[in-house]
């Protein structure tokens, strides 16, 4: 498929999901107790040697594919450590490089389970100045509310890390349901339209080159 024929969303939702409030509450008040996954304790045991000896600004870069948004931001934040994460190894595989330092930036690219991941971070009381979702998978289909971020389980654990947390997404409901989620955790944000002439992850090349929009939040969770 070309760039120019990116499909839209196609959802049974109109709007914001009717128990969306219900869920995301549930999750604020009850304890995530999920055990850390063996692998991703090692990946992050790895990483977080090269977070605490680094004294600059941490970024993290979740739901990164194959790292072309971790290697943006590194340029466009010299100064900072950008963590990219995924889940898929063939994602990341795409990428030539795990670490990348230059003189525009530096970068590690990491795969794990950011249900895992993100909990670990917190623990560890990582404190990124910005937090990007750039495009994370969608699902639509209203029966899979809680495989959305915001839906899930672990949504306090992001809201925890703090930062300039930024979401993009090119189904504008799901921002939408995001920025309600934070709205119900204190942090009240507006949902607008993105654009700029360049692209920064290949889902964003694809989608504006099919004529699609990106709708945007950006919340400063530094005080959470």
């Amino acid at each position: 498929m070309s760039d120019a024929n990116s499909r839209s969303i196609v959802s049974n939702q109109a709007g914001i999901h009717e128990k969306l409030d219900e869920i995301v509450k549930k999750h604020l008040e009850a304890e995530f107790k999920k055990p850390i996954a063996a692998h991703t304790q090692a990946a992050f045991d790895e990483v977080n040697a090269k977070v605490q000896a680094f004294s600059g600004p941490l970024i993290l870069d979740s739901c990164c594919g194959v790292g072309e948004s971790s290697a943006n931001l590194a340029k466009r934040h010299p100064d900072a450590l950008v963590i990219g994460i995924d889940k898929s190894s063939h994602r990341l595989d795409k990428h030539d490089v795990e670490y990348k330092q230059t003189d525009s930036g530096q970068y590690i690219l990491v795969q794990a389970d950011l249900n895992d991941f993100w909990r670990l971070a917190v623990a560890a009381n990582w404190q990124p100045s910005h937090h990007y979702l750039l495009y994370p998978n969608p699902w639509p289909k209203s029966k899979h509310i809680r495989r959305r971020w915001h839906g899930a389980a672990i949504f306090p654990f992001i809201v925890k890390l703090g930062g300039a947390l930024e979401v993009r997404s090119n189904w504008d409901i799901y921002v939408k349901e995001f920025a309600r989620a934070l709205e119900l955790t204190g942090n009240p944000c507006d949902v607008t339209l993105y654009e700029s002439d360049d692209a920064i992850t290949p889902f964003e090349r694809k989608y504006w080159a099919s004529g699609q929009q990106s709708h945007r939040l950006i919340v400063n969770l530094a005080d959470c």
